[in-house]
């Protein structure tokens, strides 16, 4: 079986290289790596360059920064285009713990490949589970079995999620136009719609963030209010899927992020206005989900 660990990265070079590392030092279990550079303008090319050269890491700038969701389109393509097997995703900043292949790769063969995906435990620098990236068993709730070796989810970020390239195929790609937050959450959903999937608690990785917290765009810096507009029209597609279930929980999600603003934040009326508008567009967003043929 041929496994490729597709990483997407753009100007986070020093992050990078710990995740190549451990990448590249797994226990029994091994995989090709994929890098996929976003356009990086900190010299990522650069300093992959001995990488390349051995052999050791694939290499593809995208010439254009994509944002995360076009840069896991443009990778997974290419892995599959190229007859991988199993595709192994993540962000710059997961670094794998030496075991994780091996425990996903025993979920593999334990399931048989009857699986949409499979996702590993992402932990912060002081152990902790990492708030961005706690799985969902039902729209509702979020994973809070850490003992079960393999716990049923129906989403999952694209900190370590395990896809068998015939899965892409039979779903497509995630969808570029997202361009950043929520595109792993309406992947993992197109996913678990069609078949069962798994959180692997045997497979351990750190999300090396600097914080351990959500986003919130009630204490966010006013500079960051662009990326919100993505996040709250993207999770509008993502749930209004879910008929009057998705509707409930967009409404209710949107009406506390107003209460929070409303008793915490300074620039009231600006942040506001971002998630009514995103709201509304979201209404409107139809983005064409590509295929591999």
């Amino acid at each position: 079986m041929r496994v490729v660990a597709v990483v997407v990265t753009y100007n986070r070079k020093e992050s990078l290289l710990k995740c190549l590392d451990a990448l590249r030092h797994q226990h029994g279990a091994s995989t090709d790596i994929l890098v996929v550079d976003n356009a990086s303008t900190d010299g990522t090319a650069e300093t992959l360059a001995p990488l390349m050269e051995t052999g050791e890491i694939l290499y593809r700038n995208t010439g254009e920064n994509l944002g995360g969701a076009g840069g896991f389109n443009f990778g997974m393509r290419l892995a599959v285009e190229a007859g991988y097997d199993r595709l192994w995703v993540m962000d710059d900043d997961c670094i794998p713990d030496s075991s994780a292949l091996s425990a996903l790769m025993w979920a593999d063969r334990r399931l048989e490949g009857n699986y949409g995906f499979l996702s590993g435990i992402a932990r912060w620098r002081d152990g902790t589970p990492c708030q961005m990236n706690i799985q969902k068993t039902t729209l509702w709730r979020k994973l809070d079995d850490y003992t079960t070796p393999l716990v049923p989810v129906v989403m999952a970020t694209f900190v370590s999620a395990f896809i068998p390239a015939d899965r892409v195929r039979q779903v497509g790609l995630p969808i570029r136009e997202f361009f950043i937050w929520s595109d792993d959450l309406e992947y993992t959903r197109r996913l678990s719609r069609r078949y069962p999937c798994y959180a692997v608690n045997g497979c351990r990785v750190l999300h090396d963030m600097r914080h351990n917290n959500k986003v919130n765009i009630a204490t966010d810096s006013l500079d960051r209010m662009g990326r919100y507009a993505y996040l709250y029209r993207n999770e509008v597609y993502v749930y209004r899927r879910e008929g009057v279930v998705g509707w409930l929980y967009l409404f209710a999600r949107v009406g506390l992020h107003l209460g929070k603003i409303w008793l915490r934040s300074p620039d009231k009326w600006k942040r506001m206005r971002v998630i009514l508008s995103s709201f509304a567009a979201g209404w409107r967003f139809h983005p064409h989900i590509e295929e591999v043929r």
